[in-house]
């Protein structure tokens, strides 16, 4: 059976970006939705904290909550702010920075 929502408040209106705090010198993630088909996961990073190069097996969708953020897929830097999204495609290595503080949703499709 798949896992369904959880650390997060059901049938009620809630800001995404005020479900995960910032913590100073840190990268915190709080997961929403894990299963082998996809996770679901919000991060927010301090400025200057980085998830460094790594590949993962799926499509990553990120989406900008608060913040700025850089996203480098393939060596090519892309910058995120409020409301924009990207795709990191699967197999192809990737990293996330806070340039300023960021939140982000990040969406992996398996």
């Amino acid at each position: 059976m798949m896992d369904k929502m959880k650390n997060i408040s059901k049938a009620e209106v809630l800001v995404l970006k005020d479900q995960v705090a910032y913590q100073e010198g840190q990268v915190v993630s709080r997961t929403l939705a894990q299963n082998a088909a996809v996770s679901v996961t919000l991060f927010s990073f301090d400025k200057g904290e980085e998830i460094s190069t790594h590949e993962s097996g799926g499509d990553a969708f990120v989406t900008c909550l608060d913040g700025v953020g850089e996203i480098t897929i393939d060596g090519v830097k892309y910058e995120l702010h409020e409301g924009e999204s990207i795709v990191m495609p699967a197999k192809h290595p990737h990293a996330v920075m806070g340039k300023e503080k960021f939140k982000m949703l990040l969406v992996v499709i398996f």
